[in-house]
């Protein structure tokens, strides 16, 4: 292992959880924050969607680690790890949903910017299903959130960046994810399959008396009427 480093290191997790094995990358984040602890020249994100607007993020990293679910043609559950000027071509080769092409654009325009990570690491599994709505990661996909978080704590380490095991566990507050969309309780409290399509997930709804109801509303008022045609007088 290297001399410790005081080089900025941002370790993201992108993806959506609530589209099956699209929430690998946010859930190895999640968990490395939850076993691990690092110096204070370390963040770890929960980047999710955000796309574009991680830029400012990115510019100010040296070292950049990035979990998320890749689609490299290759069997369910493999876990691929692809490192700097190989990176950007497999955020967006096979795109799998929009932040895919969204951190290729950022990764372009740090670049534009003059401020690029120095080293880069994308540390990729294989999905297996992703057209499950409020469906969590396949048991395939899951089992390599350990050995993901193997490789980069590896390819880190070798940069000087060193991880320390949590003598304490997490509190609540300081995850990077609300406690109730945790791995654990997200399986475990999902409504059942005979459910979905569901209008609304009782987990996620600020109010349990609140329901998406996208039917057309029935108008008994007036209705305006409005004259495009300027050379009318009537």
């Amino acid at each position: 292992m290297n001399e410790p480093t005081d080089k900025q290191v941002l370790i993201l997790g992108i993806g959506n959880i609530l589209w099956a094995d699209e929430g690998f990358g946010v859930r190895a984040v999640e968990t490395l924050n939850q076993r691990y602890t690092f110096a204070d020249n370390v963040t770890l994100m929960d980047g999710g969607t955000q796309g574009i607007y991680l830029v400012q993020h990115v510019q100010s990293a040296d070292y950049l680690v990035v979990f998320d679910a890749i689609d490299y043609g290759l069997p369910p559950g493999t876990l691929k790890c692809i490192e700097d000027d190989a990176v950007p071509q497999f955020m967006g080769a096979k795109k799998m949903s929009l932040h895919q092409t969204g951190f290729q654009e950022v990764l372009a325009m740090a670049q534009l910017l003059g401020d690029y990570p120095e080293r880069l690491l994308l540390v990729g599994v294989q999905p297996k299903e992703l057209e499950d709505y409020g469906g969590s990661l396949r048991p395939v996909v899951r089992a390599q959130i350990e050995p993901a978080i193997e490789a980069a704590l590896d390819w880190l380490g070798a940069l000087g960046v060193v991880a320390r095991p949590r003598a304490t566990p997490l509190p609540e507050d300081a995850r990077l994810t609300p406690p109730q969309i945790d791995l654990e309780p997200y399986e475990r409290d999902r409504p059942p399959e005979e459910a979905a399509p569901r209008l609304g997930d009782a987990r996620i709804l600020a109010r349990d008396d609140v329901r998406f109801d996208p039917k057309p509303v029935e108008f008994d008022g007036p209705r305006l009427s409005v004259c495009i045609d300027h050379r009318r007088d009537d």
